[in-house]
Order: C-alpha cells, then structure tokens, then sequence
C-alpha cells in the first residue's frame, strides 16, 4: 500500500528551517557543556541541525536539502555562533528551549514522513524515516560529545517521534488532507513529549556548560510543580 499526496514547499520549507534552528541550538549547548571553542561549537550544532535530514535524503536516494540549498548550513552556523557569544543567555531560557525542541521533534517526525511517501516510499519505510529525521541528529551530537544518546534514556522521544509519523500517515489515509494530518500529528507527537517534560520537571541530556543555571532552573520548575500539585492535593482534601 502507497499514499499519495501533493508536496507542500513553502511549509516544508520553513518547517525545515525552524527545526534545524531548533535543533543546531540544542546542539551548540552541548558544546557549551563541554567547554568547546566555536569551531566545536559550529561542528555540534550542524551535525544536530542537519544530520537526521542528511540521513533521510541519503536513504532516499535524493539530493541533501542542504547541499541543494546552503541556508541551512548557514542556520546552523550563525546559531553556533550567537550561541557561543551568547550562551549564558540561551542557558537561562533552557526550559523554554526542551518546549521548542518538543515542537521540533514532533514536526521533523511528521515532515520526515510527509518527504518519504512524497518520495515513493511505503507507510511503514515513511514512518521509520520520520523518527530518523527527527532523531539522527540528537543522537549524533550526543555521540560526537560523548554522552549516552538521548534516544537510550527513559525518555519518550523517539516515541514522540513515531507518534507524530505514524499520526500523520493515518490522518492522510483517513481523511485525504495533508494540513489537518499533519496539524494533528504535531499536536500528537508534541503531547507526547510533553507528557514526559512535565512528568518531572526535568529532562535528562543536552546539559550545561557556560550557562551555570540550566540544572537550577530545572530543579526550580519541578519543585514548584511539586508544590502546587501539593497544595491543590490538599485544597480539594479538606474543602
């Protein structure tokens, strides 16, 4: 069985370069973690930025989105570099970043897939490229920085990724729409994730480095949110 379905290249285009800006951040926080000097600084943030599309063209057997047009690379380094400027600012804001990444994570799941069937491909190689688009850069980065790989972890990220592609290629083959599908299995994948960020107030893996306040501000939000759950607990007890 094979869907069928028009390409949209103004969302996928700019779908692309919101989470490559997205992802080369993560990335070049990974290199502030590890002290590193701009040019590993460059190297993380473009090997997360455009690594799980590199992979997915790859197997596609297309041109590499970013060899056929250079803005991408051209994100990921100027990310690199206000990052490594700026990375104590960017640190401070690490909680709305693990929000971003959620969103960037459930739409690269959603527009990996949307590329395969574009490209041919059957649902279930579809599916699988939506995780690796998502994924394969995360992991590389963690790899190159000499972490275990986000993916490994108990966290439900390559679920969340699978949840978005898997959404997507069951909305377009119940309801023939590529906006809706696509609009719901964000929304999918993105609850998903989010599910897990909020579950504790934490996540595990992109860590710090310049910015000292990532793992304060954390251990802040999920005390906070202990506290609160703690108190409407005991407000709904004794009213």
């Amino acid at each position: 069985m094979k869907l069928t379905l028009p390409v949209i290249p103004n969302l996928v285009y700019w779908l692309d370069a919101i989470g490559v800006a997205v992802f080369a951040a993560t990335g070049a926080l990974a290199a502030s973690r590890k002290q590193m000097d701009l040019i590993g600084f460059a190297l993380l943030a473009t090997l997360t930025g455009i690594g799980g599309g590199t992979v997915r063209d790859l197997v596609l057997n297309k041109p590499v989105f970013w060899v056929a047009d250079q803005t991408y690379l051209a994100i990921c380094l100027g990310v690199a570099a206000l990052s490594f400027f700026a990375a104590h600012l960017i640190a401070r804001r690490y909680p709305l970043l693990l929000w971003l990444d959620a969103v960037g994570l459930a739409a690269y799941g959603v527009l990996g897939a949307h590329l395969a069937i574009a490209a041919g491909a059957g649902p279930i190689v579809a599916a699988a490229l939506g995780v690796i688009t998502a994924t394969f850069g995360g992991m590389m980065r963690d790899v190159v920085s000499q972490e275990t790989p986000l993916i490994l972890k108990q966290e439900l990220y390559a679920t969340a990724a699978l949840g978005s592609a898997t959404a997507y290629l069951a909305g377009v083959a119940l309801l023939g729409e590529t906006m809706p599908a696509a609009l719901a299995a964000v929304a999918v994948g993105f609850g998903l994730r989010a599910g897990r960020l909020g579950g504790d107030g934490r996540c595990q893996g992109i860590g710090r480095g310049r910015g000292d306040g990532i793992d304060l501000e954390l251990k802040e939000f999920g005390t906070v949110r202990r506290i609160l759950s703690t108190t409407l607990r005991n407000t709904f007890r004794f009213s």
